[in-house]
């Protein structure tokens, strides 16, 4: 009997990878995949345990697959990732209708948990260990068009506000040529935009070869045949050599996009975090940036309300965005998360963060219009996603639009455009916050 199989897949890219491996793992086991979990045998929920936010998405997400567990529509339960690594007893505990849990560790154990579930054991816990380095074959669930390239798992900053090291281990690269062969592999089922991933991906190397090793990656990523864009998430600000910026600067491939984590630039609080630099070395690597990388379109993330916070810190983290003016900005509120050094310190009431976040976010916004005004009259080569009927437009990305997370580009043709064709679009107007455009047909890709 063929039994099916439905996920659910949440939190960040890294998280994703990881489904896409267990989806692999049960279709050779001879699993049928659904796309959606409903009337399956089984429900997979793939969860993110990193801060409130995406705890309370996580149990939401299983109180829906209880309720249809209840109705009939889903047979049996697994939870896996990070909040199952997290709260291994509590979710069995609390969640009755919840069948089996499989940690971080134990990915690669999802056919074993999956039969025996559904031979009508109960209760079930799979922990391996989370510095295991097995990397499993995976099935794309993203467009045909960009995938994600996981290049080491686990993290070894130890940022006094983050769990990640505790629930994903040590940090772990992976070896080059395999990375290499996993590209080419990629390159080959037509994937255009490669989005190069881990938890710090300018460490990648550091633990195989004693030396960090991004710069050499990338260099190798870009003699690929068919891909047209390289995409760098999750540079830990600290790490980023000359040489390195060098290569994102000369290579046509490497998109000039860069996603920086910095959290706040006030000395007192990076150092109370545990974070390496202060403001005066930020301020420095970001100006440098600039210079060295025309056109360069800069994300960051930055946490309102961290431990020592006043309003002087937080004037000060704003009169460094001002200065800046990063693109792309994710304001968050602090989470105190148990087991982390930051929760046990004293820290500003949540709504007061939540207010300086909100004025982060506001803050943002005024950058954000000013840089849509500024490509007003550009022609940008974008990558197209798809087309909306309601809307009457294609839709897609500059390299200044990550997926998913940085909005979208609207543009007409009069010529049909295929998600994962590349056109050049004049831009001309921002609508609701997104750019709009027609096709350049006599420049089309």
């Amino acid at each position: 009997m063929s039994y099916s199989v439905g996920f659910v897949s949440l939190g960040c890219a890294k998280n994703q990878v990881n489904t896409e491996q267990m989806i692999y793992l049960l279709r050779e086991a001879g699993y049928s995949i659904s796309e959606v979990p409903d009337q399956v045998d089984l429900a997979v929920i793939n969860t993110c345990g990193f801060i409130d936010a995406a705890k309370s998405e996580a149990i939401e997400n299983i109180l829906l697959l209880a309720q249809a567990k209840a109705e009939g529509r889903v047979g049996k339960i697994l939870v896996t990732g990070c909040l199952s690594q997290r709260y291994q007893s509590e979710i069995l505990e609390e969640m009755p209708e919840v069948d089996g849990i499989l940690g971080t560790g134990s990915y690669s154990d999802i056919v074993e948990a999956a039969n025996r579930v559904l031979d009508g054991e109960e209760h079930l816990q799979f922990f391996g260990n989370i510095n295991e380095t097995e990397e499993p074959q995976r099935i794309l669930t993203t467009p045909e068009h960009y995938a994600y390239l996981r290049i080491a798992e686990g993290c070894d900053n130890h940022c006094a506000f983050c769990i990640i090291p505790k629930l994903r281990g040590k940090y772990r690269s992976r070896p080059m040529e395999e990375l290499i062969d996993e590209a080419r592999s990629l390159a080959a089922s037509g994937v255009k935009e490669l989005i190069v991933i881990a938890q710090d991906t300018s460490r990648y190397g550091i633990d195989l070869y004693g030396e960090r090793r991004l710069d050499v990656l990338l260099e190798a990523l870009c003699k690929i045949e068919g891909f047209t864009w390289i995409r760098i998430h999750y540079l830990y600000p600290d790490e980023m050599s000359d040489h390195l910026i060098d290569v994102i600067a000369r290579e046509p491939k490497i998109v000039k996009y860069l996603d920086i984590p910095i959290q706040h630039v006030n000395d007192t609080i990076l150092k109370r975090m545990n974070r390496r630099g202060d403001h005066a070395y930020l301020d420095q690597l970001f100006t440098k940036l600039r210079d060295r990388i025309p056109g360069l379109v800069l994300r960051t993330s930055l946490i309102a309300g961290l431990p020592g916070e006043g309003e002087a810190e937080f004037e000060e983290l704003c009169d460094f965005l001002r200065k800046h003016k990063l693109e792309r900005v994710g304001a968050f509120v602090f989470s105190p998360e148990e087991g982390t050094a930051a929760a046990r310190m004293e820290y500003p009431p949540t709504e007061v963060a939540q207010q300086r976040a909100e004025f982060l976010a506001e803050l943002e916004s005024r950058v954000i219009d000013e840089y849509h005004d500024s490509r007003m009259g550009q022609k940008e080569l974008v990558l197209c996603e798809g087309y909306s009927e309601e809307d009457e437009a294609y839709f897609g990305r500059s390299y200044a639009e990550s997926p998913d997370i940085d909005g979208k580009i609207w543009f007409t043709s009069e010529t049909p455009v295929a998600p994962g064709q590349f056109v050049t679009v004049e831009l001309e107007d921002v609508v609701d916050g997104e750019p709009v455009g027609t096709v350049c047909e006599e420049e089309a890709l």
